[in-house]
């Protein structure tokens, strides 16, 4: 009883104080609801963006694959800050500069409207295909394992599930349909602190067990038990036999690792939205680059207790590392804290489902309903269609959900796998159109196409022998190539120039050089200092 009503307790909270602050606000305009009205402040944007991007498929499939693969799988957090750095420097002004909506919005300045249609229709896709379902079903995982479900509604654990699925989904539903960007952007900055609370009470309290009371102790002892878990460089090798089911090989990340996570901080609608609602370059800056610190500390959360579970469990779950967290939660929280600790899990879905939802809703609202169906509609009107596209992507996410269990390498490797069928594409042609003038339309799309044929061919149908990153940066590096030669015969006629509309003020943070030299300096101090453990 005392778990069910601190969940609700924080639950409520969370849907009062959102629901307050956005009291005044008008979400019938086209700013006021898919860009939280331009009003947002840096501390608003790294709570937002930390929460969208963590989620239950982190503190599951993460921690599990840490469990199982040591802290190699560290890399897909901390060499983030490195892209923010690069999100703040390069892309946040440029963006806010032009008064961006959409990500494909900029595709069509820069190529032709065709070109922003398709990239639209893949984003909208790969939400509803890969993120969305992945979230709702890490997260009822996590809720089942902890609360019990099926046996509170006497059902099997396969019903519990697909029941907590549909609950979570309708729930992050209501919260991005009917508040738009700025309800998300609200909710996740309590969320996230939340998060950063319950995530570090896990490790901190199972430390604190195993060292009797002292945590430095119960770290040395987790360590003692198998000290190769705690080496960030992979002995795997990314080519060759055997590369198919490596984990993370240490030299992906000076080949495909980085695109992506160009790609994913810069570019990602569901990511970057939150910068181009900005109240001005400023807390753009702040924002992204605070989110940059929190990812190099995230790890304690979504890292540190999957070693920590091989130290409780050994190698019995490998067969199932997806449920060593959940269970190491049982294990550690007193029973009163556990109905907190889901809250936070709960809103750690809500965040990254919402953010989803709401970004499909505004690429599908602007860039193809306003372009293609109705280009007279009025903002309430566009504000309405936003709303029925969530209504309806949330409800095919929902019936998807349940069909991606059984990942044979762990929840967190599938959704990589899957992202790159789209993410490397279109950063490809995104990061085309910013340092390659001479890229034309004809060659933004013919690189489009030839990308996601490449992956899909190579890696899902010949199946090489070559770990999923490598293919993403061989996949870049023909992208760029197909582009330029398609562009020799197809030239662009006109030049592109970045204009300012003065939709914000562009005066940029005094701290984000600074800021920046320490994210990276930090960045490769990890590699440096736990790269021969």
């Amino acid at each position: 009883m005392l778990s069910f009503i601190s969940f609700l307790l924080f639950t409520g909270f969370v849907a009062y104080y959102a629901t307050w602050s956005l009291r005044r606000d008008n979400l019938n305009t086209q700013d006021g609801y898919f860009l939280g009205g331009r009003s947002l402040t840096g501390i608003v944007i790294a709570g937002s963006l930390l929460l969208t991007n963590i989620s239950t498929e982190h503190l599951v499939g993460m921690n599990g694959s840490a469990y199982k693969n040591g802290a190699i799988i560290i890399a897909w957090e901390v060499t983030s800050a490195l892209a923010l750095v690069i999100a703040a420097l390069y892309f946040a002004p440029r963006y806010l500069k032009m008064g961006l909506t959409t990500i494909p919005e900029f595709l069509e300045k820069r190529f032709d409207s065709l070109t922003r249609t398709i990239v639209a229709l893949l984003l909208i896709i790969s939400f509803v295909a890969t993120l969305l379902p992945i979230v709702l079903y890490t997260g009822a995982l996590n809720i089942e394992a902890i609360f019990e479900i099926s046996d509170l509604l006497n059902v099997n654990q396969q019903q519990g599930i697909w029941i907590t699925i549909f609950i979570v989904g309708t729930i992050g539903a209501v919260y991005a349909i009917f508040g738009g960007l700025k309800m998300v952007a609200y909710t996740d900055t309590i969320n996230g602190w939340g998060l950063l609370i319950a995530g570090l009470l896990v490790p901190i309290l199972a430390l604190w067990s195993i060292g009797k009371g002292n945590i430095l102790e119960g770290i040395v002892e987790v360590f003692e038990k198998n000290p190769d878990k705690f080496n960030v460089v992979s002995r795997e090798s990314g080519t060759g036999p055997g590369s198919r089911s490596a984990i993370l090989p240490f030299e992906v990340l000076f080949t495909g690792l980085m695109i992506n996570q160009v790609y994913f901080w810069t570019m990602h609608q569901s990511i970057i939205q939150r910068v181009l609602g900005a109240v001005n370059l400023k807390e753009a800056q702040k924002g992204l680059l605070f989110t940059g610190l929190l990812k190099i500390l995230i790890p304690f959360v979504i890292v540190l207790p999957g070693l920590i579970g091989f130290y409780y469990f050994g190698d019995s779950l490998y067969n199932n590392p997806d449920s060593v967290y959940p269970l190491l939660v049982k294990k550690i929280l007193p029973f009163w804290l556990t109905g907190f600790f889901v809250a936070v899990m709960m809103g750690a879905i809500l965040s990254t489902f919402n953010s989803a939802l709401n970004s499909a809703a505004t690429i599908f609202s602007l860039g193809i309903y306003k372009k293609y169906i109705n280009a007279k509609v009025e903002e309430r009107g566009l504000v309405g269609v936003g709303r029925w596209t969530s209504t309806v992507l949330a409800v095919f996410a929902i019936g998807i959900a349940p069909f991606v269990a059984n990942a044979s390498e762990g929840l967190y490797q599938l959704l990589q796998q899957l992202n790159g069928i789209f993410f490397i594409p279109i950063a490809s042609v995104i990061i085309a159109g910013f340092l390659f003038p001479k890229v034309s339309a004809v060659g933004a799309k013919a690189g489009l196409l030839f990308g996601l044929a490449f992956y899909i061919t190579t890696y899902f149908i010949i199946k090489i022998e070559l770990h999923f990153v490598h293919i993403w940066g061989i996949e870049f590096l023909l992208n760029i190539a197909v582009m330029h030669l398609v562009s020799l015969l197809y030239p662009r006629m006109n030049p592109f120039k970045i204009t300012d509309i003065k939709v914000v003020d562009l005066k940029e943070w005094r701290y984000t050089k600074p800021f920046s030299a320490i994210l990276i300096i930090i960045t490769l101090m990890i590699y440096i200092l736990l790269g021969n453990v």
